[in-house]
């Protein structure tokens, strides 16, 4: 079984870069503390990191 993450936004994107915004857009959050769960793959990964100051992670 493929593992997933649960990703939750914990601070605004205000002040942050166009390329941040984006890519917490993408990931699927708009609000603060708003959780997703997405599958484990190498561009979510990426994806977390570029914005890891803005988000927690954990493994479901």
């Amino acid at each position: 079984m493929s593992k997933k993450l649960e990703i939750t936004l914990t601070r605004s994107v205000i002040g942050g870069t166009e390329v941040q915004r984006k890519t917490v857009q993408a990931l699927g959050l708009k609000k603060i503390r708003q959780s997703v769960v997405h599958e484990d793959t190498p561009a979510l990964r990426g994806m977390v990191n570029k914005v890891s100051h803005l988000l927690t992670v954990k493994e479901v």
